[in-house]
Order: structure tokens, then sequence, then C-alpha cells
């Protein structure tokens, strides 16, 4: 059984890399083809929005890219001493089909793999280090919670096998209005349940134990999203496959996807901050009034503005995040979706570790974990702390013990305080602050999702993030959205939320 999933999976892939510029869509109707798309924000679902759609549009449609800040979004790197270190996303699933046919695509390689450790930190001591040797892994955890962490891998592992479904629907063409339809054609009721409940309940239902659940998966979630197991469970399934082998990276940082995405898709970028979007209408060849979009900005030179027959936004439309003001619809587009972005602060220290605050009695030059997560208790001030290898791995590099100064990568919700620097650290260098609003305040259940149809041909590609937020995820509702423009441009219904595709396709590969 597992070989058979295996073929399949390689096929889509295969799939996915021989996609020519329409994919498997239909060819389109007599109609001209849109002029201008503008795309709003240069993050991994913008520029993945700009080459899916120039794939969906052809090379005569022009795409233009606002994005105020750096291109990758929450994709950053931090310069520490000459050497490049993740700041934002930083791991990348081996089933991540999209992910990996952007490598192919740009040319880009998996960054070096380096031996890594884990232990688990509850704020006074560590209550769990892994070992060197797999078996006695394998007997400590059988040890201490029987079969649930062999049960939660094949949880996760069913949960991914449904979630592989959505690369079979893209390759031929298929696109889903909104992310409960786009949830339930990949996993039906159950996926659409589990968004709608929490990550605790979904496994206690399941028959994890309760002291499974806060040992392990806990600090599983608060690395992964700075949250605990009250997250809702697609997202906590999520974030359990970000825990598992294999995890990659891009070879000099993950944030070369998107400019390489951008560079593919032959977008223009504008460095300027959208202000607002408005409706306006204008005569058309056949003597009827058309509608496009004008989408003002500022940008060094000043205030601007610009037309477009279709708009992507692609930043999330939440308080803190942005301010884009919408006028001229009817209803009336929010500036701010309700639900807030939670701050995750990603703190670099370059300095040498106090391993006697994390409780130990192991030597510093005998310490070679390299990941501590933590449990959700008052003494963990913070979610994770992690030794940071760089973004282009030098020839020759080995992880170093922490009697040596090196880049520790510490997630809390707050700033980190002097005197929690010097607790943790017996020396520093430097220290590099960066405060994320990096994912979504997850509180389930969440029954207003944004929808990805704003308007006519106005599509906000974030939204899939209140289901899930990753790099894969955006990369998906890219794909998604440049299917369903598409389609909605050429009036192809019959590629749009079709039930039942996972039988009717299954046999096609």
């Amino acid at each position: 059984m597992a070989l058979r999933h295996l073929s399949v999976k390689a096929l889509l892939f295969f799939g996915l890399c021989q996609v020519g510029r329409r994919g498997f869509a239909s060819a389109p109707e007599v109609r001209e083809a849109p002029k201008k798309i503008a795309i709003i924000g240069g993050g991994i679902g913008g520029t993945a929005a700009a080459f899916f759609l120039r794939q969906e549009f052809g090379p005569a449609v022009k795409i233009e890219v606002f994005e105020a800040g750096t291109v990758g979004g929450r994709l950053a790197t931090e310069n520490i001493g000459g050497y490049e270190y993740e700041t934002g996303g930083s791991i990348i699933h081996p089933l991540n089909l999209h992910m990996k046919h952007f490598l192919d695509r740009l040319g880009l390689s998996p960054r070096a793999d380096v031996s890594s450790k884990l232990a688990i930190f509850d704020g006074k001591e560590l209550t769990f280090e892994e070992s060197d040797w797999f078996i006695v892994n394998f007997i400590r955890m059988l040890w201490r919670y029987g079969f649930n962490f062999i049960r939660m891998h094949m949880w996760v592992e069913g949960i991914l096998d449904k979630f592989m479904r959505i690369y079979q629907y893209q390759q031929f063409g298929y696109s889903f209005s909104s992310v409960e339809k786009l949830l339930h054609a990949m996993g039906g009721d159950g996926f659409l349940t589990l968004v709608n409940q929490t990550l605790e309940e979904a496994m206690l239902a399941e028959g994890f134990s309760q002291v499974f659940l806060n040992d392990v998966v806990t600090p599983v979630t608060r690395v992964n999203y700075g949250q605990s197991v009250r997250i809702n469970g697609f997202v906590g399934a999520i974030a359990l496959a970000g825990a598992d082998s294999g995890l990659w990276a891009v070879d000099g940082g993950n944030k070369m996807v998107c400019s390489g995405l951008l560079y593919h898709s032959k977008a223009e970028l504008v460095p300027a901050r959208v202000t607002a979007i408005s409706m306006k209408m204008r005569p058309s060849k056949t003597g009827s009034a058309a509608n496009f979009y004008e989408v003002n900005y500022v940008g060094e030179s000043g205030a601007a503005h610009s037309t477009y027959d279709i708009v992507v936004v692609a930043t999330p439309l939440h308080q803190g995040m942005s301010d884009i003001n919408f006028s001229g619809f009817s209803p009336p587009i929010p500036t701010h979706f309700p639900g807030r972005y939670h701050q995750t602060v990603a703190t670099l220290v370059h300095g040498l570790l106090n391993v006697s605050y994390l409780g130990t009695t192991e030597k510093p030059e005998r310490f070679f974990v390299s990941d501590v997560l933590t449990l959700d208790n008052k003494a963990s001030e913070i979610h994770s702390l992690s030794s940071l290898n760089p973004v282009k791995i030098p020839k020759g590099y080995s992880p170093s013990p922490a009697s040596q100064h090196k880049v520790w990568k510490i997630f809390s919700s707050q700033p980190l305080s002097q005197k929690n620097l010097q607790q943790i650290f017996l020396s520093w260098d430097s220290v590099s602050e960066k405060r994320w609003l990096a994912y979504p305040s997850y509180s389930p259940p969440h029954r207003r999702t944004p929808p990805f149809i704003l308007h006519d041909r106005l599509y906000y590609l974030n939204a899939v993030e209140w289901a899930a937020s990753a790099m894969e995820m955006s990369a998906i509702s890219a794909r998604n959205l440049a299917l369903l423009a598409h389609h909605r441009w050429y009036e192809q219904t019959a590629k749009i939320n079709q039930e039942d595709l996972h039988t009717r396709l299954k046999g096609e590969l």
C-alpha cells in the first residue's frame, strides 16, 4: 500500500513539472485575454501567483507585483558575521510538491543536510533529550507514552494522504471558490470538522492521552505556531507534519524562491504601498460598460494609480498587516477581516549558551542539542531555542558544541529582556530582533473564514491562512486562484467547485 502511495505522489510531482503554460486547464473560449493583472504582496503567495497566472494567461498579459518592503515577505534572512541566517519561514516538508516544483523550474537546490538533536524543556530542566541512537529514542517514547507516538505518525500520514489530492485536482485544472470547498475536496467533512475543533479535541477523540498531548504535541505546536494544542485540528496536523523526518530548506535561503518566481514570471515589481482599490467603469468596444479596478499606491515618487482587469490581494487583510481601503463595492469589502495575527518574536543571538539555564549537568563541550522545544507552562518564557546553520552551508561545515559561540534563534511571544538574555547566555556579540505577525491566532471554531473572491475579478489569496499558514499552503492558494481567475474570465464553470473529484480522477493516474 505504501509503495502505491509513493508512486502516485511521484507521478503527481512529475506531472507538475511537465505542466505547460496553461497546465491542464481547458482551452479558453473566444474572448479577449486580460491586459493587466495586479498582485499586492511580494511574499511566497504573491510571487507564486505571478508564476501561475503567467502560466494560465500567457506571455501577453502584463503582471505587476506591488511590494512596499522586501521581496520574500515572511521569508527573510539576517546577516550575522558575514553569513545569512533564516529569520522567517525555515522548513519545507518533503511532500510539498509545489515548493519542489519551484526549485526544479528555478534551478535552485535543497540546502545541505546538517545533523541535529532535539530536547524538550519545561522551564527548569530538560524532560527529554534525543539520543544519537534511534532505538534508544524509540524505547524511551514507547516506555513513556505507549504507542501514542507511532499512532500520531499514522494519524498525520492519513491526513497527508488526503491533503495530496489537491495536487491531482490542480494538475487537471480544477479550482475552488472558497477555503471550505477546497478543504472539502481534499478531505470531505472530516477536514471541515478538523478546522472547527481544536487539535486537542481531535486527538483526544482519536484516543491519544492528555499526557502525550502536553509533553510531546504541545512543544511542536509552540515552535511552529507559537500556540498550544488549542489551535484548530487542521493546522495542528500541519504542525505535526513539520516534525517529520526529511524536512528541507533552500540552499541560499527560502526567500530565493520568491525572487526566482518573480523573475521567471516576467512580472514587473512595483516598490510601493497600496492604499486603496476601487471599482471603475468604462465603455467597451461593443458599447456596453466594462468594469476594471483602480489601484492607488504610494511609492518613492509619491501617490499614483493604475488600472487592472484582475487583482489578487496576496497580503493579509487584518489589523496590523495592511490598511487597504476598498471603495465603490456592493456589498462593501472590509479593510480588515475578523480575527488577529499572532505575534512571534524571533531573536537571533550570536553568543555562548548557558547550558545550566536548561537544567542540564552536561558539560558545554559535550552538549550538541540544536533544537530545544518547550512545554506550555508559566516557567517557559520562550517557545523554542535553536542553534542556526547558515542558509548556505560552507564546505566542511559541522555542528559545534555549546562551548563555542554560535548563532541561536529564540522564538517568544514577547521581546526578550536584558535579564532573559543574561539567563540564557553567558555572553554574546550581537542580538537581532524581528517581530513577526507570522500567522493567525487560531481559536476554533473560526466560522467566518475570509472569501477567495472579494469581487468579480478581485481575489484574496491569504484567506487560506485561516485553515493553515505555511509556504506550501500559500503556493496551493496561488495555484487555485490562478486557475479560478482563468476559469471565471473565460466562463469555464465546469472546472470550478466540482464534487467527488477524487472518485472521478483516481483512475486517471
